[in-house]
């Protein structure tokens, strides 16, 4: 009698929804994507691709009713985090629970609010922004439905992304295009302060490791990353290293960030969280390390596979 395997259904096909994506298929395992067009560029066969209503928890029921671990990768624009974020994880939350499934939740770090020193999973959460406070209630919420038995939930967190994919983050679209067409790659704030980035690919491939492993459960658990405490002028260094070209660095200001933020509603959304590179930045993720025994891919292969992911689409096109 053949086995059937698990199927592991993702919510949102962004970069990170991607990544995991990448990984279960690299796995040969049963892949489900849901977002609200039903539609995916470049899409592996083999892998479904439906469309779904994050918001409506009938519909998230339907939509895993065969699902043995949900990975919560999807997200409202940045400008809506606030209104529209805490429902849709409610409602992906509440469906997994009611399909008996686990749920693997994608985060980021903005919950811990400005810190002294390494960021690690033991800090409180202790954010004044809008959107940090939104992250903390979520994740405690998340947490609390795992305290009390309702499903197993488990939460990875990364820092600010890069790779393929990525296109609106600080080493995003604006970064790699310009240092691509030999122009100065932008970096926020002091170019010689330590920020830690996450390759995208990490954060899938340590996403699926916490979904399949029982000992991932109950907490939120840092990603690995290389190099986290690389200054933000030596990542660009490495960048240009690898297009063979000499670097050139700009910063963007706080000030400068602000005024943006007149024409661009994502700038001004951006305004709150400047804190994160006026300070070293640096993450904490040995406890992942230790406990999975994964490690980051090495950063100059992750900015080789970036430079050539962003080759292969050329802006605008």
């Amino acid at each position: 009698m053949a086995i059937e395997k698990m199927v592991h259904v993702v919510f949102g096909t962004g970069p990170l929804g991607r990544s995991v994506m990448e990984e279960l298929v690299a796995r040969g395992e049963v892949v489900r994507m849901v977002n609200r067009s039903g539609q995916m560029l470049e899409a592996p066969d083999g892998v479904q691709i439906v469309a779904g209503d994050a918001y409506d928890e009938a519909n998230v029921v339907q939509l895993t009713k065969d699902a043995t671990v949900v990975y919560q990768c999807a997200q409202p624009g940045y400008t809506e985090w606030a209104e529209k974020f805490p429902p849709m994880q409610e409602a992906i939350l509440n469906g997994a629970a009611a399909s008996g499934a686990r749920l693997v939740i994608g985060d980021n770090l903005y919950m811990y609010g400005p810190v002294n020193g390494r960021i690690s999973e033991d800090l409180p959460y202790a954010a004044q922004t809008r959107k940090g406070r939104v992250r903390a209630q979520m994740a405690n919420d998340a947490l609390a439905a795992h305290k009390w038995g309702k499903l197993p939930v488990t939460i990875a967190r990364g820092s600010d992304f890069f790779g393929p994919w990525v296109l609106d983050s600080a080493a995003g679209k604006r970064f790699f295009y310009p240092a691509l067409a030999g122009e100065s790659a932008q970096v926020m704030g002091d170019a010689d302060l330590p920020h830690t980035n996450t390759f995208i690919g990490d954060f899938g491939r340590a996403m699926v490791i916490l979904g399949g492993d029982e000992r991932g459960f109950g907490r939120a658990w840092h990603v690995p990353n290389d190099q986290p405490d690389i200054t933000k002028r030596a990542f660009v260094e490495l960048v240009f290293r690898e297009l063979g070209t000499e670097p050139k660095v700009s910063s963007l200001s706080k000030t400068m960030l602000r005024l943006a933020g007149l024409f661009i509603p994502e700038a001004r959304e951006s305004v709150e969280m400047a804190y994160a590179f006026e300070r070293p930045y640096v993450v904490d993720c040995s406890d992942f390390e230790c406990t999975f025994g994964m490690k980051a891919t090495p950063l100059p292969e992750a900015i080789a596979a970036t430079v050539e992911w962003y080759r292969q689409h050329p802006q605008g096109k």
